[in-house]
């Protein structure tokens, strides 16, 4: 069996977290492979709506045994809080979730730390969410950091100081007020808490599963643009957020990956700080926040808001092998009387088809126009949908060479029609 793999093709916040749960009945195993709590994958179903951060979106499936992989970093607050939640609501986290021993840990000094250095940076912060990811990757690639399986070790509070002793140094050289014991009584708390849950060797799990046959759906954080090397750096999150980091943050073979599902609005929207070419300041932006409900799911920030970027998304769909698309929000451009859709860039006065190196280039969009559409509610059947969204549907495939197999007409699990 092949381990299939779901990701977003944008700036984060495709609804990865939805299609996920409507593919995850097929799969026996849901693993996520990288990123933190700044992940916010909304789920709705029935009268229900969830956020979550940490947890792969497998969660709500009786039969899915849910994995968080070595190249997740993980705030044992965070997952306390998130997994008292479902079990408010019924769900067995302890029984579903398995976690790596080679995850990495954020301390509450992480958050500090990722405080300080925004804060120092100015005008030219990146828009972290202030969550302790970045210095958390940091110490992971500096061979510092704390893994979840250090929490069985005799010695962890010795290890535990001793990383809060270097964080403490570095922080001297920033002009930051900081409680030096903020939330580490909670942490500590948050991480007996853990020490009830299944840890595991999760590369030797993940080659058994597909071993004896089943499959894995590999779930991705954030999006392609946000990928520390392929993502509009600086502007982008620390990890990989690429196809290529489902072998990386799970312990999968290149040979192993099957289908790739790639994920994207039929629209844009970016959080934060960075190059977005298709970005409408205009009321059009205004009603697409406003129709799309466009705000963060963890930091409720408001996110900003653009056309479809096809230069943008062809250079995903070519970095992550993408061979099958799912198309997220149609129904939020449901009333536009024209669409737009950007199928080229003017860098610097001059057209090209390329994302250009220089993130502060100069970069205008080149557009053509679509008709709009009605209301798409109440349909299942991909015939039944007005003929100028097939129009805009198909013109994508053509573009990107790759099927659109997915269609969400609404938030709900229901409300998707699969081709």
């Amino acid at each position: 069996m092949k381990a299939d793999v779901i990701l977003g093709l944008q700036w984060g916040d495709e609804g990865k977290g939805k299609v996920v749960d409507v593919l995850a009945g097929n799969y026996p195993v849901v693993a996520r492979f990288q990123g933190g709590p700044n992940a916010g994958h909304s789920i709705h179903f029935g009268d229900k709506s969830f956020v979550l951060r940490s947890i792969p979106s497998g969660i709500f499936r009786e039969d899915a045994l849910n994995i968080i992989g070595n190249g997740v970093v993980l705030d044992p607050i965070t997952f306390r809080q998130e997994c008292e939640a479902l079990i408010g609501q019924g769900i067995p986290v302890k029984e579903r979730i398995y976690i790596s021993r080679k995850a990495h840990l954020i301390l509450p000094t992480h958050r500090i730390l990722d405080a300080a250095s925004e804060a120092a940076k100015g005008k030219s912060k990146i828009g972290s969410t202030l969550k302790g990811i970045g210095p958390a990757y940091m110490d992971k690639t500096g061979r510092n950091g704390m893994r979840v399986g250090d929490l069985e070790a005799g010695d962890f509070m010795q290890r535990l100081e001793s990383l809060r002793k270097k964080h403490f140094s570095v922080l001297r050289q920033y002009d930051y007020e900081y409680d030096p014991d903020m939330d580490l009584q909670e942490w500590l708390s948050a991480v007996e808490y853990m020490r009830g849950f299944n840890f595991i060797d999760s590369e030797y799990f993940v080659n058994k599963v597909l071993c004896s046959g089943k499959g894995i759906l590999c779930e991705g954080a954030q999006g392609t643009m946000l990928d520390v090397d392929f993502g509009s750096y600086p502007f982008v999150t620390s990890s990989s957020t690429v196809c290529a980091g489902a072998c990386i943050g799970l312990g999968l073979a290149p040979n192993r990956i099957g289908e790739v599902y790639g994920i994207f609005k039929a629209y844009c929207t970016r959080v934060g700080s960075g190059p977005f070419p298709t970005e409408l300041f205009d009321e059009t932006g205004e009603e697409l926040r406003r129709k799309g409900f466009e705000f963060g799911a963890v930091t409720k920030r408001p996110r900003r808001t653009g056309w479809l970027d096809l230069v943008a998304l062809k250079y995903a769909v070519m970095i992550d092998g993408v061979t099958a698309l799912a198309m997220m929000k149609s129904d939020v451009l449901s009333g536009f009387d024209k669409i737009k859709v950007a199928v080229a860039y003017k860098v610097n006065g001059r057209e090209c088809a390329h994302v250009p190196f220089d993130t502060y280039a100069e970069v205008e969009p080149v557009y053509e126009e679509f008709d709009g559409w009605g209301d798409l509610s109440g349909i299942s059947s991909y015939g039944d949908l007005p003929k100028s969204f097939r129009d805009y549907v198909e013109f994508i495939e053509r573009q990107t060479g790759v099927p659109v197999k997915i269609l969400s007409l609404g938030p709900d699990r229901e409300q998707t029609i699969i081709r």
